[in-house]
């Protein structure tokens, strides 16, 4: 019996590498090796496992992962992972390195391993790394997407700035928009859907027409009467909001479910 190919998982977001690592199991054709949420852990543990396949998410803090791969002292096969699609993936595809877009899409996952099956087997190039690195790296310097740390408030000739790490949720309410925080209410001119755009969606996530949710706030998700599902915030209200039908995926992705 053939040897299963061998993988380490890094991304700094804990509930990702969980996510991954259930996808990756489900599939059955990779051995996970170990994984990190370190990118210069990881540095040190991928040098020292030779795993066969590495995952390896693109922008974390400390170090990049074109970064980490760069102080590797061999090159194994790599699969990125993004939430960023404006990243050069084209220069991916057509270099013979596969990518997948967060959250992961058991399908996208499955053509990857295709992908690195064939590479393995001699069926398909292998990419010269150090060439497909100096592409990507000169493509996406100074693209990523900036988010904002505060949402200004304005009461009446005063606009007060409220962090945007300490806001719970945000709802529309009589044709106006608050962010909770530390349990006050702060009402911000923007609709939901213009914040949807604007808010960071690896940590902010749209849970209904009129709710957008901090992910980092989520403390319990549960099916309440009539099947409806429900989020419990680790506010000082316990606020509990409900989840729209057509929303219930995307929360559950995020979440890591």
């Amino acid at each position: 019996m053939e040897r299963p190919l061998t993988a380490w998982l890094v991304d700094d977001e804990p509930l990702a590498i969980t996510r991954l690592k259930r996808l990756i199991e489900e599939d059955g054709r990779l051995a996970i090796a170990g994984s990190t949420s370190d990118p210069e852990e990881a540095v040190r543990s991928i040098a020292a496992a030779s795993p066969d396949v590495v995952f390896l998410d693109i922008q974390m803090p400390a170090l990049t992962g074109f970064e980490v791969l760069a102080s590797l002292p061999s090159q194994p096969l790599v699969v990125f992972t993004t939430a960023y699609n404006q990243y050069a993936l084209q220069a991916f595809e057509v270099n013979s390195i596969d990518y997948l877009l967060k959250p992961v899409d058991p399908q996208h996952l499955e053509r990857a391993i295709n992908k690195l099956e064939r590479m393995i087997g001699a069926r398909h190039p292998r990419p010269d790394i150090t060439r497909v690195l100096d592409q990507l790296a000169a493509a996406v310097k100074g693209e990523r997407p900036r988010y904002p740390a505060r949402l200004p408030s304005r009461i009446g000739e005063r606009v007060q700035f409220v962090e945007l790490s300490r806001v719970t949720h945000i709802y529309a309410r009589d044709k106006l928009t608050f962010a909770a925080a530390a349990g006050r209410d702060y009402c911000i001119d923007a609709t939901i859907a213009e914040l949807e755009e604007r808010l960071d969606p690896e940590k902010f996530v749209r849970v209904h027409r009129s709710t957008i949710v901090n992910i980092e706030y989520v403390h319990e998700l549960f099916t309440w009467f009539g099947g409806k599902l429900l989020v419990r915030l680790n506010d000082p209200k316990k606020t509990e909001l409900t989840v729209a039908r057509d929303r219930v995926r995307a929360i559950k992705e995020k979440l890591g479910l």
